[in-house]
């Protein structure tokens, strides 16, 4: 086999990595799609559809990590090619546990509609940041497909517009349970809920950054967000 055949082989198994990877997230974003409908629509056979989906998504995650380590084991790839390899690795472990995230939102959401289908706390920022959640977690998986760093850094920035929702609906949420103390279990149910949908956004978050990193070579988990910014676009 002449080095041009183990070169197209090569590009082959990393665009096949590349694929598995956005089926999974494609598997992801439904399964927070349908359990927020669960949850807007009060709905119990949805919420129950992602609970019985989630074992799905650990499987494929155990398939792309293995993957991944043989790719590594037999091809010993460098430089952008390894920086692929790693990220992808590590994001697939970013959308196993954004599809955790989704399991909770729909077993909490089912309590609440089992226990108190009539409960009067508004959650209209839930309803919102898991929209948010959503469209930030298909962006993030956008900018992996196209290795878009300039688009991956907007994704991180608006992860921050998630995390003013939840911390505005829980001080609401402390209000509503301190004037009604019957409510602090249903009010418990929606903070978990709401807690779920902000770590989507994280993991949204985490898998824009590991864009950053493959297509710039650096890691950008910690730094400031300007910083972030200015290497994402330089």
């Amino acid at each position: 086999m002449n080095d041009r055949h183990l070169s197209s082989q090569f590009d082959e198994d990393l665009n096949s990595l590349c694929s598995k990877l956005l089926k999974m997230g494609g598997l992801v974003e439904s399964q927070v799609e349908v359990a927020m409908r669960g949850f807007s629509e009060t709905n119990i056979d949805l919420c129950n559809q992602v609970i019985e989906r989630e074992k799905s998504i650990n499987t494929l995650e155990v398939e792309i990590d293995s993957a991944c380590t043989e790719l590594i084991a037999r091809r010993q790839p460098t430089a952008r090619d390894l920086r692929l390899v790693m990220a992808i690795s590590k994001a697939i472990t970013n959308l196993e546990r954004a599809g955790d995230e989704a399991e909770i939102v729909a077993k909490r959401a089912r309590r609440v509609i089992e226990q108190a289908p009539n409960y009067k706390i508004n959650a209209a920022e839930i309803k919102l940041s898991g929209q948010m959640a959503i469209d930030l977690l298909r962006r993030s998986l956008d900018c992996f497909a196209r290795l878009d760093a300039a688009s991956a850094a907007k994704v991180v920035e608006d992860d921050r517009q998630i995390d003013e929702e939840f911390r505005g609906f829980v001080r609401k949420l402390i209000t509503y349970m301190a004037e009604d103390p019957k409510m602090i279990s249903t009010g418990l149910d929606l903070l978990s809920i709401a807690k779920a949908i902000e770590r989507i956004g994280d993991h949204s978050k985490n898998i824009a950054e590991f864009v950053i990193y493959i297509v710039k070579g650096a890691d950008v988990r910690h730094v400031p967000h300007d910083d972030l910014v200015r290497e994402a676009t330089k």
